[in-house]
């Protein structure tokens, strides 16, 4: 679905991205992990199209984008959830998610539109009961599940999600992880960019890890949450870290969180019908 190679991308002359490679495929979800400013927000935003590639290639089933522009991509099934929500705080839950679907709306018209808003917030009832609320009401979850829903509003083929617990108590943050395994049943392609990375590689099928700009590591999820190299580093398991009180308690909150999402056999989600791509 998604194949990355060599890629190079920066701000300026400041050269972030470095020789990245990378796959996702249809129906997996694969996590992206690594410290504060290691790249994973700038690699998020150059699949989208926000920052450049400088060198390399993104293809997407098939078809090379890394010149296409943000909007193109948005319609070949590319949808982003930003870090830090960035929902419309002055208008409604019903406009975010309108802007959602901003380049499917001549294709979808009035009744199409108020169809898939329905059917989008099927998977998050909340927003059902609160459309012609202002969204800056909403509570820190609320506006990160408005978020994912308004990138699905363009029922995507790949969906990049940039630091979705950012912010959410550790209750939020299990709901989340779950939406995104049952977003996984549907088929969906997902690469999930997170710190917090003891969630993100329990549920991911495959990950990689990245270090100053270069894939460092790469392997299957739950085989890189075992190794000691990767828990000393990125889950903040050590000998010294142990013996910190409060790293214990947050340690028991992940596990806690962990124990939410494992156990349980994922519940089925509405499908949602797939929409007619063409050109606006």
């Amino acid at each position: 679905m998604l194949e990355i190679r060599t890629l190079e991308a920066g701000y300026g002359e400041a050269s972030v991205l470095r020789g990245i490679d990378l796959t996702v495929e249809a129906g997996e979800i694969v996590a992206l992990i690594g410290a504060n400013g290691a790249g994973k927000t700038t690699l998020a935003k150059t699949i989208a199209g926000i920052v450049p590639a400088r060198t390399g290639e993104i293809r997407f089933q098939g078809t090379r984008i890394e010149r296409l522009t943000a909007r193109r991509r948005v319609m070949l099934g590319i949808s982003q959830v930003p870090e830090g929500r960035q929902i419309v705080a002055g208008l409604t839950v019903r406009e975010n998610l309108e802007l959602g679907a901003y380049t499917a709306r001549r294709r979808l018209g009035a009744a199409g539109m108020e169809d898939r808003m329905q059917q989008v917030c099927r998977l998050f009832p909340v927003l059902l009961e609160r459309l012609g609320e202002a969204a800056g009401n909403l509570s820190g979850g609320q506006q990160q599940m408005l978020a994912i829903a308004r990138a699905l509003m363009i029922e995507p083929s790949l969906l990049v999600l940039d630091e979705p617990s950012l912010g959410l108590s550790p209750t939020l943050v299990s709901e989340i992880f779950r939406l995104i395994e049952r977003l996984r049943g549907q088929g969906l392609a997902i690469l999930l960019s997170e710190q917090n990375a003891r969630m993100s590689l329990a549920i991911a099928d495959r990950a990689y890890v990245i270090e100053q700009g270069r894939i460092a590591l790469a392997g299957r999820g739950r085989e890189l949450l075992g190794r000691a190299d990767i828990a000393e580093r990125y889950l903040g398991v050590g000998q010294s870290v142990g013996r910190d009180r409060r790293s214990e308690e947050r340690r028991a909150q992940l596990k806690a969180g962990l124990a939410r999402i494992l156990p349980e056999r994922v519940a089925p989600t509405p499908t949602l019908p797939r929409l007619r791509r063409g050109r606006e």
